[in-house]
């Protein structure tokens, strides 16, 4: 029988941040059940709302543990965590924190379905709603788009927790609330858009994207800044590469003067966008390596010092997979530079919200420098962009941990610095950044630092869960343990984009993007036994899948 009463306990101990409260009636050997729209639910649900009031004063809080203790005379009592919230006021508004504390002694009540839609009125008007209660599945969750995305945010959770589903599902409705939204998502496996046979399916519908093959897209060398070239060109490790980084300075920086002297008002730089020529900067580097003075009687300054750099340049320029960065067919001019933001931005007509570029065929240790080209040119086409207030850019980064690493001095740090850079001042110029990872703990902390709001689904790894714990506002540490308990889909909502934290599913996905886990039992039970090896080898070889 459901409890038809709202309070169902006491506050019996109140710490810095939590309160501890005995609950007054136990149904049977279970905790009460109140009656919901959804049928009958245990008071003990973990995310669960529950409200103490006293003297007129009401605090929203949290459950995040419950159990049950035996008494001496052989009866239990039930025991619930709670972490409070807010409060309301004298209008019954929700105040996020709480100036006045309860005391031992306070009412714990069930929060009926009306004091609920207080919590969540703030945001229902923007009619972005990502979700819905778990307890209570009419009561949608609405976060606010400017705070989500004008202060960045992170999706968080492990392999198999739904971040794919759960971003699809996200930028569903954000075309859907929002139709002039601009979106390009770095897709690193090719979840988003995939070819099945001769079809193409996408996770968006159609009319909403524009799918671009990071290769064909050819973001080329001569975009790239001079600390993304020592990246991708020079091993931090070799005890010349303080050498061969002074000389490719000043090497870029000629070739960059010398192949653009007919650009007008151009103020160039080593990091310009201008074409140079890659061919000269290798001959650059093997006229140095190889001088000799006196007849050759006498070595130069250099020489010798660059064989590891020209080996590694070379092996790079001969290397097929590296044609679309080193060897462009398009991209041969600085003039190109314009066709080039306008079709990964999404200007090209007709227009689309979202530009999903593909990385699946993209070399792996090639992927973060190309990862971070891109989000520095969302950055800098904002960055001079006189309307970048009325039009801001989001960029959403999925497998983040690869290319914004937590660790400096890593191989890709010119990457890590031009990602952080717009996790430090994009929100200045319209350009939000969603990082979304499966260890968090291995991504940049610069950069989860400026996130504003956290979705983090479910998290069981105790390094991850301590970094997220670290990260979040003292006040909000504790939902942290709730993680482990998360289905699929289902995330905890913490930060400025909601009115409170919030446990909350996300709507299903329609459609779905192709991020399912392979069914090892049928296909190894009814499946194909053999495959064209041909065809794969036609495939690894041709680079395209």
């Amino acid at each position: 029988m459901a409890n038809t009463e709202t309070c169902i306990g006491k506050v019996t101990e109140i710490r810095e941040n939590i309160m501890i409260a005995e609950l007054t009636t136990l149904e049977g050997d279970g905790f009460p059940v109140v009656s919901t729209d959804s049928g009958e639910v245990a008071v003990g649900q973990l995310g669960a709302y529950l409200m103490i009031k006293q003297r007129g004063m009401e605090v929203v809080t949290m459950v995040i543990s419950a159990g049950q203790e035996h008494l001496d005379s052989g009866g239990t009592r039930g025991v619930i965590t709670l972490v409070p919230l807010g409060e309301l006021d004298a209008n019954r508004s929700f105040h996020r924190g709480v100036i006045h504390y309860p005391t031992p002694g306070a009412e714990v009540h069930v929060v009926r379905p009306d004091e609920i839609a207080i919590l969540f009125k703030k945001f229902q008007s923007t009619g972005f709603e990502l979700g819905y209660l778990p307890t209570m599945p009419s009561m949608g969750v609405c976060l606010d788009p400017t705070a989500l995305f004008g202060r960045h945010m992170a999706i968080l959770g492990q392999s198999g927790a739904g971040k794919s589903w759960s971003v699809a599902s996200m930028l569903q409705r954000t075309v859907q609330t929002m139709p002039k939204a601009k979106v390009i998502l770095l897709d690193l496996h090719g979840e988003y858009v995939w070819e099945d046979g001769d079809q193409r399916h996408s996770a968006f519908r159609e009319g909403t994207y524009r799918y671009l093959d990071a290769r064909k897209l050819e973001i080329p060398y001569w975009l790239l800044t001079y600390g993304e070239l020592v990246d991708l060109l020079i091993d931090r490790d070799d005890a010349r590469a303080s050498t061969q980084m002074a000389f490719l300075r000043e090497a870029l920086l000629m070739l960059r003067r010398k192949a653009n002297t007919d650009l007008e008002d151009a103020h160039i730089s080593i990091d310009s966008p201008v074409y140079f020529s890659l061919a000269e900067l290798f001959h650059q580097f093997k006229r140095a390596n190889e001088q000799v003075m006196d007849f050759g009687k006498v070595k130069g300054a250099l020489y010798g010092q660059f064989d590891e750099f020209l080996i590694k340049l070379q092996s790079r320029f001969n290397d097929v997979r590296y044609d679309f960065l080193f060897k462009p067919k398009r991209r041969k001019s600085s003039d190109t530079l314009v066709d080039l933001l306008r079709e990964f931005v999404g200007l090209v007509e007709p227009q689309r919200q979202i530009t999903v570029i593909d990385f699946s065929s993209v070399p792996f240790d090639v992927r973060p420098t190309v990862s971070a080209q891109i989000g520095r040119l969302a950055f800098e086409f904002n960055y001079w962009n006189p309307q970048s207030r009325e039009f801001p850019i989001l960029l959403a980064c999925e497998e983040a941990h690869n290319y914004i690493p937590r660790e400096a001095g890593t191989q890709f740090e010119g990457t890590r610095r031009s990602m952080e850079r717009i996790a430090k001042e994009g929100r200045k110029y319209g350009v939000g950044l969603a990082v979304v990872s499966q260890r968090p703990h291995e991504l940049s902390e610069t950069v989860l630092a400026q996130c504003s709001s956290f979705i983090c689904l479910r998290v069981t790894n105790p390094e991850d869960q301590q970094y997220i714990r670290d990260l979040v506002p003292d006040a909000e540490s504790n939902l942290v343990n709730i993680l482990a308990a998360l289905g699929r889909g289902e995330a905890m909502a913490l930060g400025e984009a909601v009115p409170l934290p919030t446990r909350f599913q996300f709507h299903v996905p329609d459609p779905a993007p192709n991020s399912n886990d392979i069914d090892f039992f049928n296909m190894w039970r009814d499946g194909p036994g053999t495959v064209d090896v041909e065809a794969i080898v036609r495939r690894w070889r041709s680079q395209g899948r």
